[in-house]
């Protein structure tokens, strides 16, 4: 047998083998609430903000196109554009940081 880890849940101890798949996982990050990242590969068809804007909840800031779908990007709280790491015209991957705020 492998090298073996015990879990704890809710007062019940297991004991396991752990995947190397597992072992390699890259680890959870805590998301940050002012980085805005996209959530699905796609071209940046337009940017309405610029740096120092101050923007509305909810406002949009940029439109996404992925799979022939306009996915508007819109702000999560009342903030100020800190950087903008896109320009229109630009394929993004999944998960890449696109606006910051301040």
């Amino acid at each position: 047998m492998g090298d073996l880890k015990e879990f704890n849940v809710d007062g019940t101890i297991y004991t396991t083998e752990l995947t190397k798949k597992f072992e390699q996982r890259k680890a959870w990050v805590r998301p940050n609430p002012k980085h805005i990242n996209s959530f699905i590969p796609g071209t940046i068809v337009e940017i309405y903000v610029k740096v120092g804007q101050e923007v509305k909840e909810g406002e949009c800031i940029m439109i996404l196109e992925a799979m022939k779908m306009k996915n508007q990007i819109k702000m999560p709280f009342d903030g100020k554009i800190a950087k903008i790491h896109v320009t229109e015209g630009v394929k993004v991957p999944n998960r890449l940081l696109m606006v910051e705020i301040e």
